[in-house]
């Protein structure tokens, strides 16, 4: 199998205030958000165009669920079906379907601290 994961995909974290959130960072470190966060885009090895995702989410979001912690991390990875094939026989507990959008395939694994971490196999060029 491949390299497993590439890079980091976003960070997300819950916030009293989203909006608020996202205008503090705008404002002092001159995040350039929208509804979603904050976009950073970055080249890769062979020069593809590339993103990394910054974004509060609201407090009561179950987003994270069945985690009980206020963030989440999202790694790129290069072939999402294979890697959830071969983490689900490693025993990694593996949560909920595997899902396809125009931006790329998530899946959702739980780690041994009890932190879901976010799998994204992306198709940044869906951003352009």
């Amino acid at each position: 199998m491949k390299k497993r994961v590439t890079g980091i995909g976003g960070l997300f974290f819950k916030s009293k205030d989203p909006n608020a959130s996202k205008e503090w960072y705008k404002k002092h470190l001159g995040f350039d958000t929208d509804a979603y966060g904050c976009t950073f885009w970055w080249k890769d090895k062979e020069g593809n165009d590339c993103s990394t995702q910054w974004s509060p989410f609201p407090e009561d979001s179950t987003y994270y669920k069945p985690s009980k912690k206020d963030f989440m991390f999202n790694y790129r990875v290069e072939n999402l079906e294979e890697l959830l094939k071969v983490l689900k026989e490693e025993g990694v507990t593996i949560v909920g379907d595997m899902e396809t959008h125009e931006y790329g395939k998530f899946g959702w694994i739980m780690d041994n601290d009890g932190n879901k971490i976010e799998l994204w196999e992306p198709i940044d060029k869906a951003f352009l």
